[in-house]
C-alpha cells in the first residue's frame, strides 16, 4: 500500500471515529511517527502533508532534522534522558513524556538559555503497568503545581500509553480515565493555563482514543509504513 493510500485509509477511520462520538475532525491531530523510517521516507511524509513528526531517539532524529532543515513540527515521544535534553532543545517543539522533576528542571534550563518555550505533555501511567513510565494519577496534581515557576515549559495536557490489547475496545477505560483526570485537574486549576490536550492512541487503538477525547494521535507503521529496523 502506498503512503497516499495509507493516509487516506487512516483519515477515513479517524473521520468515522469522530462521527461516532460527535466530535469535529479538526479537534484531532496526528503525529506521524517516523522513528523506523529513513530520512528520505520522512521527507516523503512531509511532502504528503503530514507536518507533525514524532521521534523517540535523538541519535536517529537529529540527522533527519538537520537534513530536512527543521521542516515540520517535531515531537519527542519517547522516554527522554536528562543528559539528552541539550540535543533535543530547541529542535523539538513538543515533549510528550515529561514524568519527573529532574527532567523539567533540565528542560527549563536549556529552554531558558535558548530563549525557547517547549510545549509539554505530562506522562501519566493510567494502566499501572510496571513496564511503562509516567506518574500515577494521584501524583499528577502536585507535580503539575510544581511546574508553575518553569516559565519556558508550557504544559498543554496529558499523555498516556494503553496496554496492547487484542480487542482495542478493552483500552477504553484507560483513555477515559486520562480524559477524566485532565478535566479534574482543570477543575482544580493546578496549571497556569487550562490543560487542553490529550496525547493518546496508537495504531492498535486510536479509534477508541478518538472516541474518548484524544487530541493528538501517535501513529507509526500504520500510517508511514515500515522501515528496515521495524521489518527485521
Amino acid at each position: 500500500m502506498s503512503l497516499k493510500e495509507r493516509i487516506e485509509q487512516v483519515e477515513a477511520r479517524i473521520q468515522r471515529a469522530c462521527e461516532a462520538s460527535g466530535r469535529k475532525r479538526e479537534e484531532v491531530k496526528v503525529v506521524a511517527v517516523t522513528k523506523y523510517v529513513s530520512m528520505a521516507e520522512t521527507a516523503a511524509v512531509l511532502e504528503a502533508g503530514l507536518d507533525q513528526i514524532g521521534e523517540n531517539r535523538i541519535e536517529h532524529a537529529a540527522p533527519k532534522w538537520e537534513a530536512l532543515e527543521g521542516r515540520g513540527t517535531w515531537h519527542f515521544i519517547g522516554n527522554l534522558q536528562t543528559k539528552k535534553v541539550k540535543d533535543v532543545i530547541p529542535k523539538f517543539e513538543y515533549i510528550h513524556s515529561l514524568d519527573r522533576m529532574s527532567l523539567a528542571e533540565e528542560l527549563e534550563k536549556r529552554c531558558s538559555a535558548a530563549g525557547f518555550t517547549v510545549k509539554v505533555f505530562v506522562q501519566v501511567n493510567i494502566s499501572g503497568e510496571e513496564s511503562k513510565s509516567g506518574l500515577t494519577p494521584e501524583e499528577t496534581p502536585e507535580f503539575i503545581r510544581g511546574l508553575a515557576s518553569f516559565h519556558h515549559l508550557q504544559v498543554v495536557g496529558l499523555m498516556t500509553m494503553a496496554p496492547f490489547e487484542a480487542q482495542p475496545e478493552d483500552t477504553r477505560p484507560v483513555f477515559r480515565e486520562l480524559r477524566e483526570l485532565r478535566d479534574k485537574l482543570n477543575g482544580m486549576k493546578v496549571s497556569r493555563e487550562p490543560l487542553t490536550e490529550l496525547s493518546m492512541g496508537m495504531s492498535n487503538d486510536f479509534e477508541i482514543a478518538v472516541q474518548e477525547g484524544a487530541t493528538w494521535l501517535r501513529l507509526g507503521s500504520l500510517l508511514v509504513g515500515k522501515g528496515e529496523e521495524e521489518s527485521k
